[in-house]
């Protein structure tokens, strides 16, 4: 990597609103033991310990989109995922932190059991609404969004993701491939993909510094076909943000939408079986919707040999979430 270049990215993202809610630098440790099992030289970014509601990759992306939100005047804060989003749950965190009213618009039919992420959205005061919707795509989230706003009774602004909001949230994410790049020099990176943000500015980043890691995007909810161009969109949308003439080569980003197993938010078995090795053997905390299905399709399908990183994105309230299909998985008879 040239001095140029991270400095060149240091600076556009200095250029981005940003408060600092986020432990980070966050770690980088060896696997060691999973690797050798594996047959790869393996590494893990952990993202988990980041801080900021129980850590996670999100937490990187709520510096950039709340301080924004203060930037524009804003009082109460609005964002929309699924009903264990660890997303919203370091927005609810976040905008407790800053003293803003967080509201919640979370796909489902409001029967869901205050658990895992849920439970820690109402601990941090979030007000939560719900939405008969499947999709984070549907036009209705976003109808749905403007008049809980427009009820709000106060400055409020609306942070989705899926819409005005994701080039700024992948735009933020490019820090995290500055970190790696100082810490690891691994020929594949691997990671879970919901939005697809983090993988979006993660890949912008490696672009920018010249690094010549692949990364890896495991699609833990979209197809293909809908996911791997929405990514390369955002991460053109970010570099436009940051200032940044370049665009991804097309063997930077590698897409996997295999490990989905039977739907978004729904434990696969693949995923479960991967979360216990990497319990049993380097200790990791994973869980079976996000970071279960990245490393099981790592599992299957890194090249022997590699240097690699995985990006532990957190989620480990969702393991509790499931944990009547994590218990029963681990209490099959051998």
């Amino acid at each position: 990597m040239k001095g140029g270049a991270s400095e060149r990215l240091r600076a556009a993202l200095r250029g981005l609103p940003r408060l600092p809610l986020a432990l980070l630098p966050t770690p980088l440790e060896p696997a060691p033991r999973l690797g050798e099992r594996l047959g790869i030289e393996l590494y893990v970014k952990r993202e988990d310990q980041s801080g900021l509601g129980l850590g996670g990759n999100k937490a990187r992306q709520v510096e950039v989109l709340l301080a924004d939100a203060v930037t524009q005047g804003a009082e109460v804060v609005l964002t929309t995922a699924g009903a264990q989003s660890n997303f919203c749950r370091a927005f609810a965190a976040g905008a407790a932190r800053l003293g803003l009213r967080c509201i919640l618009l979370l796909r489902g039919d409001g029967r869901a059991a205050p658990a895992g992420n849920l439970l820690l959205d109402l601990l941090f005061g979030a007000e939560v609404h719900w939405i008969d919707a499947s999709d984070p795509y549907d036009p209705a989230v976003l109808e749905r969004l403007q008049a809980l706003a427009a009820a709000a009774g106060g400055r409020a602004r609306i942070v989705q993701l899926p819409g005005a909001a994701g080039p700024l949230a992948a735009a933020a994410a490019a820090s995290l491939a500055l970190e790696i790049a100082e810490q690891c020099r691994p020929e594949a990176i691997w990671l879970a993909a919901g939005s697809g943000l983090t993988a979006a500015g993660l890949a912008l980043g490696c672009e920018a510094l010249g690094l010549g890691a692949r990364v890896h995007a495991v699609s833990v909810q979209q197809p293909r076909g809908f996911i791997e161009p929405l990514i390369r969109r955002r991460a053109a949308e970010a570099a436009a943000l940051l200032g940044l003439d370049l665009r991804l080569a097309p063997e930077r980003l590698v897409v996997d939408d295999g490990w989905i197993g039977p739907g978004y938010g729904q434990p696969s078995r693949a995923a479960l079986e991967a979360m216990v090795l990497a319990a049993r053997l380097e200790g990791w905390v994973l869980d079976p919707v996000y970071t279960g299905k990245a490393l099981a399709g790592l599992i299957a399908t890194a090249r022997a040999g590699e240097r690699i990183l995985f990006v532990h994105s957190g989620g480990a309230p969702s393991l509790f979430a499931h944990g009547a299909a994590v218990a029963a998985h681990l209490l099959e008879p051998a």
